[in-house]
């Protein structure tokens, strides 16, 4: 399936590691030129190299996108590196699950406003935009209550609410908006990683949940976010993808 990405201009919140790195390589695989973000410049760099070095158009920065101003730099900064903005993905979470007040402002201000600030950011360039698309990232925590229930869990809910929000909104406009759900997903040095080393009981308690007996791998995550972002996907707008491999048993009408 040819999914029409070629010489579109893609913005990333965390690109360089797990979800987001499987979702800036497999974007510039389809041919589509990619912005994005992290935390460490060292990191940043290290792709934008490695892209480059295979032929892709990559632009980075450090960005913190609790930050408001500095995300709304990057924002700008990467349209003009890039030449504009047809898709955004929304994929940085603060990974907050404690009850305690900082948890709650932490996944507040970067899972929640670090999403509402880079669509409202993206927005002017959307508009120009004959493919306009925006991904945002919940999680299967979001449709129900496992470890993660509290700051995690509740900000990923309003996630998906936002998003088919938005989907209604600009359907006008011709800018869709979906949302994608990971179940659990395994990378070295991601949270499952350091679960599996840290906490081996939860690890395996989390792994017998799931039917397959394994969990997902970045690029199975960032499949399904790509082709929804891209105009093959021309008439999904408003959905919430579960990529879970059956984790979750909640009906989805």
């Amino acid at each position: 399936m040819d999914l029409k990405l070629q010489g579109r201009k893609v913005v990333v919140t965390g690109g360089t590691k797990g979800i987001g790195r499987s979702i800036v390589r497999m974007f510039t695989a389809e041919g589509a030129a990619v912005a994005f973000c992290a935390r460490s410049q060292e990191g940043v760099d290290a792709e934008v190299s490695a892209l480059e070095a295979e032929g892709a158009k990559a632009y980075g920065e450090a960005v913190d996108v609790s930050d408001k101003s500095a995300l709304e730099r990057f924002v700008s900064n990467a349209a003009e590196a890039i030449g504009g903005i047809d898709i955004i993905v929304a994929n940085v979470s603060a990974l907050a699950v404690g009850g305690d007040e900082e948890s709650w402002k932490a996944g507040f201000e970067t899972d929640m406003m670090g999403t509402v600030r880079l669509v409202d950011a993206a927005m002017p360039h959307l508009q120009k935009s004959d493919a306009a698309s925006i991904v945002t990232i919940s999680s299967v925590s979001g449709r129900e209550i496992d470890f993660a229930a509290g700051p995690y869990g509740a900000f990923k809910a309003a996630l998906i609410h936002y998003t088919q929000g938005l989907a209604f909104q600009l359907a006008g406009q011709n800018i869709r908006a979906n949302s994608v759900s990971p179940g659990n997903t395994y990378f070295e040095g991601g949270v499952w990683n350091q679960i599996e080393a840290g906490n081996p009981e939860l690890y395996a308690d989390s792994l017998a949940l799931n039917p397959t007996g394994r969990m997902a791998t970045p690029d199975e995550i960032a499949n399904g976010v790509v082709f929804l972002a891209s105009p093959a996907a021309s008439f999904i707008t408003g959905t919430n993808l579960v990529i879970d491999g059956a984790l979750t048993r909640g009906v989805q009408f």
